[in-house]
């Protein structure tokens, strides 16, 4: 059951984005699908070109994302394919990148997943990379509940340092995009083509995104995104989170793994 709307019967549509000239938005994925959507949505209000360095981040959306794997595949660093695009990447390269969002004063959006509420809801920290027990949407469903649990970890952590940045969690809904539509195999293809008719175009599911990047006065913890016909079409507004993705003691040991992992630090 969703919320009540916040931005009215409506919810939220970009005609609420005012003037963004001479801001800077930094999208992940931005070459396709939803990413590429949200882009134009900020090209339309403004200027903006991404150099080699980028003095200014308003915003630092974390889109990229691969579903649906049809076979166990690893990176070249040894992670599961999905964890290691969907959670540890943006775990690294927020790292690498969060001195200039500190200083930029700027917010850090993650594209989650309804998948969080499915599978396990739970880390399986005995056996991360699924090598027992692989299955491409329990895979996947794990490696977006732990790109959110980072997440929301993260805006815990910002917020007992006093830094000025912000972090905000969306996800898409039902949107025709081309995630899945490579990795997945022919049942999943198959299945994602009847549902296709029934999905949101590309452009309305980068909204959620462009939402938390923009809009004033987001609430802490929150999840935004459609919220009619479970959540995966229809007016954009805030929509229930699984309660076990804030688990503070999964959450603390996921970063200290994430950081073990990928080799980085913290430093609040």
């Amino acid at each position: 059951m969703s919320k009540a709307n916040p931005f009215g019967a409506k919810g939220w549509t970009p005609e609420r984005v005012g003037n963004l000239q001479g801001k800077t938005y930094l999208i992940t994925g931005g070459n396709a699908g939803a990413g590429y959507e949200a882009a134009k949505v900020f090209l339309s209000k403004a200027a903006v070109r991404v150099n080699a360095e980028i003095p200014q981040i308003d915003a630092f959306i974390c889109n990229a994302a691969i579903a649906q794997v049809a076979k166990q595949e690893l990176t070249k660093d040894g992670f599961e394919s999905q964890l290691g695009t969907n959670h540890f990447g943006h775990f690294l390269l927020t790292n690498l990148i969060f001195n200039r969002l500190v200083q930029s004063k700027a917010r850090i959006v993650f594209v989650g997943s309804n998948g969080h509420k499915m599978g396990q809801k739970k880390i399986q920290f005995d056996d991360i990379n699924f090598n027992r027990n692989y299955n491409p949407h329990y895979t996947y469903c794990h490696s977006k509940f732990a790109q959110m649990m980072f997440a929301y970890e993260l805006e815990r952590r910002v917020k007992a340092a006093n830094l000025p940045v912000s972090v905000h969690v969306c996800h898409l809904g039902a949107a025709r995009t081309t995630l899945a539509q490579e990795e997945a195999n022919w049942i999943t293809k198959f299945l994602f083509s009847l549902l296709s008719p029934l999905a949101q175009s590309a452009e309305r599911g980068a909204w959620p995104e462009v939402l938390c990047a923009t809009e004033e006065n987001l609430k802490p913890h929150a999840y935004y995104g459609p919220t009619k016909r479970a959540e995966m079409v229809g007016p954009i507004g805030e929509c229930e989170l699984e309660a076990s993705v804030l688990d503070t003691a999964q959450a603390s040991r996921l970063w200290g793994l994430s950081e073990q992992l990928t080799g980085v630090s913290w430093t609040f």
